[in-house]
């Protein structure tokens, strides 16, 4: 087993566990001012996640070693954390400010930090996958997600997202989080209150179906944004319609081709939205020392593509794309969804190469 499928191993045995821990099945939604505030120990009053300050039990540090080697331990009070070099007393990092070296019982050196946001999400346990910091920070950006912005969110997942999404729109905002199953949802809810040392008082998550959930929700036309981060989010594209504003922005995340071409070509055949924007980030880290300047060995490569579109004001139709379209892009073998007005017959375009 390589290091990276023994790594996932004990991740997912780690959620499996955490979820049985759960306190039972919710129904309806959980809202920020059921949970109170946030934690004196752990909680930050303007709840960006952020801590100051000398380093309390309670909190969660990550240790880096000479190798870069990461880990993340929960503070307690006489507890110690044990290395194969060697052990590291709880209690001589509790007090003291982040931001130090600290060395274990057999001689080895450790950075001591508090999580970043994008440390938190890779490391956190995962019921589903994580949206990766570097498409989490597009998705914040391209999808102009500002404070006070009521955003929905579909699905939660693991609560990497949210976490994203909360941090940007702030406590004045909102952000509704959808999720179909209940295992999940529980995962993310410990991952965000973890992060934000308490229930975010703008964050409000549903086990339900979108589609069903989303108009009893939301008034139509009340939100801003809406990220779709599902399995088929064009079935959602009407629902999502309903409930955004003139102007609002709605933003696909999707991991394969087939995906990406249906969830365009949905939000084409609408109508009333703007000609969707699909694109990917890829991430190359460099090596620099001295006189070696070069690529570094490691990528961040295909995670996920993304999609935005604008809704129209209801009942105006967006302007009809004009480029003519690839040779058999939407001919008769096409079975997707069709730009209004294109025939089978009349979008198959004879390719002059051949006879």
């Amino acid at each position: 087993m390589t290091e990276t499928e023994l790594t996932q191993k004990k991740t997912d045995q780690k959620t499996e566990q955490t979820t049985d821990a759960g306190t039972g099945p919710r129904t309806g939604a959980r809202t920020g001012a059921q949970a109170g505030t946030p934690s004196p120990t752990t909680g930050s009053p303007d709840w960006s996640g952020v801590r100051r300050g000398p380093l309390q039990p309670g909190e969660w540090v990550r240790l880096v070693d000479a190798k870069g080697r990461r880990h993340n331990i929960c503070l307690e009070e006489g507890k110690s954390f044990h290395t194969n070099r060697g052990g590291l007393s709880h209690d001589e990092i509790i007090g003291r400010q982040e931001g130090f070296t600290i060395t274990s019982s057999s001689g080895g050196e450790y950075l001591v930090f508090r999580p970043l946001l994008n440390e938190f999400v890779v490391s956190m346990p995962r019921g589903a996958a994580v949206v990766y910091p570097k498409d989490a920070a597009q998705i914040v950006a391209m999808a102009d997600i500002f404070p006070g912005a009521r955003v929905v969110e579909a699905g939660a997942g693991s609560g990497a997202l949210t976490c994203s999404l909360l941090r940007a729109v702030g406590p004045s905002g909102h952000v509704s989080s959808f999720e179909r199953r209940e295992e999940f949802a529980e995962v993310a809810e410990r991952n965000v209150d973890q992060f934000f040392g308490g229930r975010h008082p703008a964050w409000q998550l549903t086990v339900a179906d979108l589609v069903e959930a989303l108009p009893a929700t939301v008034e139509p036309g009340s939100v801003d944004r809406v990220v779709l981060d599902m399995l088929a989010p064009w079935e959602c594209i009407d629902a999502v319609a309903e409930a955004l504003t003139a102007g609002g922005i709605v933003v696909a995340y999707v991991a394969t081709t087939t995906q990406l071409g249906k969830v365009v070509e949905t939000l084409r055949a609408h109508g009333e939205f703007t000609e969707p924007q699909p694109w990917e980030t890829l991430v190359r880290d460099w090596h620099v020392e001295g006189l070696a300047v070069r690529p570094g060995h490691k990528m961040n490569g295909h995670t996920g593509f993304l999609v935005t579109a604008r809704r129209m004001a209801p009942g105006n139709k967006a302007p009809v794309k004009k480029r003519r379209p690839a040779p058999g892009a939407y001919g008769v073998d096409y079975e997707g969804p069709r730009p209004v007005g294109l025939a089978p017959q009349a979008a198959q375009v004879a390719d002059p190469q051949q006879d």
